[in-house]
């Protein structure tokens, strides 16, 4: 015991003399050398198709024994999805867990904690997926219980009855929460209810849903023919077709990929501010922006360096301003959804109640100096660039990041050499060229101003400001009759 005590006291003893020799060399009046920025190396990776039409994408990745696997669907519920049965969709993928032809609920999760993976299922606005993370050596039988899953679910009545009453009890909280109404009626007022981009899930489309409508959408919307099975990790290209192919031959060819040829947004409105009241609420939640470009537009890399400056970095514009600088706010962004169609430009976040017109006037000042009124300094312009490059290489640093990338690459259309040339374009940008964006692109005159907060104390103070008409809007972006 003693022994032992002496030596504790001892290595307690050497590691504070260590510690006080480190700070002694320390010199805290220099600013420390930032480390060397991470490098780029892009993994190659076969791409070929398969019998019925799906893609296969194999990429190789052998520093642990991890395999992960995607099927991703190119279209979503913007394509695919009724107008009058939103919700679909998210029921289907849901349901995917609820039983097959052979299987229960309850072997379906035995199997996946036997296998020790989780199969996960979602269909979003343009893309959909499911896919799992292993070991390599359960590849093959994942595979196989996936393919279960996606070929035979059974969809049972209870399942749907239990996941709509789920969704009903939160749709009744959200109607409460002022982000999720923000950001409901943000799309509401951008695109309306005839536009894909404008449909959200209601209580009324939620209890439209039938058992029939899951099961025509999964028969429908899981076809090869628009499919992208990307495989990544410890595995062999050759090796991991023929698992693909054994475990998948009973998947029919079929199946197109959408046109996503949407409807036109509605013509913008003056600038407005749509007024959602939430009595005696702290914070004000804004919602700004409008129609943006689509994911193809060539002034993508200037809209990427330009938003970055604005409203991504900790230290962009709006967040130094409102947040660092006054104190309105605790984070604020913006952001473009580059969606195959306009998708928004939006920016916002939480304001303190009482200084709602002031945070209004800082938002409109911001957004106005990027299109010219305040130029964009030599640190603004290499911070917006590097930061951007230097994310590069994280997103191949996992198994999932590597087939979350060069999946992309295929569904979206993006083609091979979008990361080789990345950095380049990225550095190719100009001042000018982020004003003109900020211009093209945040349209002030027609910009909605979607706020939701204590009417009673914000709507005079905001119609001070001079900045734009108030229109009261319900929960839903519906005009609402005041005296």
């Amino acid at each position: 015991m003693m022994a032992r005590t002496f030596s504790v006291a001892l290595l307690l003893t050497l590691a504070a003399a260590s510690q006080s020799s480190a700070q002694a060399r320390l010199d805290r009046t220099r600013i420390p050398t930032p480390g060397k920025s991470p490098a780029l190396h892009v993994p190659a990776w076969t791409h070929s198709k398969l019998a019925n039409g799906a893609e296969l994408i194999v990429v190789e990745k052998h520093d642990l024994p991890l395999v992960a696997l995607t099927i991703e669907f190119v279209g979503g519920t913007s394509s695919y999805e009724p107008a009058d049965k939103t919700g679909v969709a998210a029921f289907t993928a849901s349901m995917m867990s609820e039983g097959t032809k052979t299987r229960s609920a309850d072997q379906l999760s035995d199997a996946q904690q036997m296998l020790g993976i989780s199969i996960g299922a979602g269909v979003g606005q343009e893309t959909g997926t499911i896919g799992f993370t292993a070991l390599k050596d359960k590849l093959q039988p994942s595979l196989a219980l996936l393919a279960d899953m996606m070929l035979n679910s059974t969809f049972p009545d209870s399942a749907l009855e239990r996941l709509r009453s789920r969704a009903v009890v939160s749709l009744t909280q959200q109607r409460d929460q002022p982000n999720t109404i923000a950001n409901n009626v943000f799309s509401m007022v951008v695109y309306g209810d005839d536009h894909p981009y404008g449909r959200v899930l209601t209580e009324r489309s939620a209890k439209a849903v039938t058992r029939a409508d899951v099961v025509a959408f999964a028969s429908m919307y899981f076809r090869p023919g628009r499919a992208v099975i990307t495989v990544t990790g410890d595995v062999n290209p050759r090796t991991v077709r023929g698992i693909v192919e054994k475990e998948l031959a009973a998947w029919p060819a079929g199946g197109e990929r959408p046109t996503f040829s949407y409807p036109a947004p509605p013509a913008p409105k003056s600038r407005m501010i749509y007024l959602v009241d939430k009595p005696k609420a702290a914070q004000s939640v804004f919602a700004f922006g409008g129609v943006g470009p689509p994911r193809n537009t060539p002034d993508y890399y200037a809209l990427e360096v330009m938003n970055n400056i604005l409203g991504v970095l900790f230290m962009s514009r709006l967040n130094a301003d409102l947040r660092e600088a006054k104190g309105y706010s605790y984070g604020v962004r913006s952001g473009f959804a580059f969606g195959r169609g306009p998708g928004a430009f939006r920016a916002g976040g939480g304001m303190v109640s009482a200084k709602s017109d002031s945070a209004l006037i800082a938002f409109m000042k911001e957004l106005k100096g990027v299109q010219g009124d305040i130029p964009f300094t030599d640190d603004e312009m290499k911070q917006g660039k590097e930061s951007l490059m230097q994310s590069l290489p994280g997103r191949f640093a996992s198994v999932n990041g590597l087939a979350a990338s060069v999946s992309s690459l295929y569904a979206q259309d993006l083609g091979e050499n979008y990361f080789r040339d990345y950095a380049k374009n990225i550095d190719a940008i100009t001042r000018d060229d982020l004003v003109r964006v900020a211009k093209k692109y945040i349209d002030l005159d027609h910009i909605n101003l979607v706020i939701v907060g204590d009417r009673a104390s914000i709507e005079g103070p905001l119609k001070a400001t001079g900045i734009a008409p108030v229109q009261i809007v319900d929960v839903e972006g519906r005009p609402v009759l005041v005296p």
